[in-house]
């Protein structure tokens, strides 16, 4: 799973929005909803980026976009360091 993530953030990167979107769009887990939420960040709709931090059980940062970005790829980055193990 964590090369989806890294996979989504690479497009969400690259200005890919909808590649990223069609990646993470029907996964459940929360780094996916996280990344979902970024997603709908990007494209301005603020409400259901909400929606999506909040099924990840967060609130939605106010940080800057690219903030948020290297937060997410620290986290899924973590969460393939944890795999290894």
């Amino acid at each position: 799973m964590t090369d989806l993530h890294i996979k989504a953030l690479d497009l969400a990167r690259e200005g890919k929005w909808h590649e990223a979107h069609h990646l993470v769009e029907r996964q459940s887990d929360q780094t996916s909803c996280l990344i979902h939420g970024y997603l709908h960040r990007v494209e301005g709709d603020i409400s259901n980026a909400k929606y999506w931090y909040r099924r990840a059980g967060e609130g939605m940062p106010d940080n800057t976009l690219a903030e948020e970005l290297r937060c997410l790829y620290k986290v899924a980055k973590s969460a393939k360091k944890r795999q290894r193990q």
